[in-house]
């Protein structure tokens, strides 16, 4: 049997998916199990388009479900170690510009479950944090990126 993919996270990372998975266990499914009983009391199954929705529904509630309870089955917690911020590593913050004089950017490697670009959060998986973990402050790192290769400084880890 294959090993099962790790999935690293913060507290607040596996905060936010059990509220999730209590969500959707007590109350979507329920939900969707009620407007499945609805759809069935129109009668010919065959031609209800109701039923034949709910039931897709029901597929996606049941497959998040599923999905949660693995990555909370395999997670792996990400300890803040306040003892080196001259490294990047996951679950730290970092700062870095463009070189040669681009804006500052900033942003915090989680693990995939939780990463969120727009809130500065990105996955350790992704090709930008895999440029960055394990570089110092003050390194100069090519950044693949779809747009073509960057290079940029790293100026704060925290």
């Amino acid at each position: 049997m294959p090993e099962e993919k790790q999935h690293y996270m913060t507290e607040e990372g596996k905060s936010k998916l059990e509220e999730e998975l209590n969500y959707l266990k007590m109350e979507r499914r329920p939900e969707v199990v009620e407007r499945i009983k609805v759809a069935r009391s129109f009668g010919d199954l065959s031609e209800n388009s109701e039923y034949d929705a709910a039931k897709d529904e029901q597929a996606f509630v049941e497959g998040r479900i599923s999905q949660i309870e693995k990555m909370l089955k395999n997670a792996i917690m990400i300890e803040g170690d306040d003892s080196n911020n001259s490294e990047v590593a996951l679950g730290k913050s970092v700062r870095f510009k463009e070189l040669p004089n681009g804006e500052e950017e900033v942003y915090t490697i989680v693990g995939s479950a939780e990463s969120d670009p727009i809130e500065g959060k990105i996955s350790n998986d992704s090709p930008m944090a895999q440029s960055l973990l394990g570089r110092k402050v003050g390194e100069a790192v090519t950044v693949n990126t779809p747009g073509g290769d960057v290079e940029v400084e790293i100026i704060e880890v925290n």
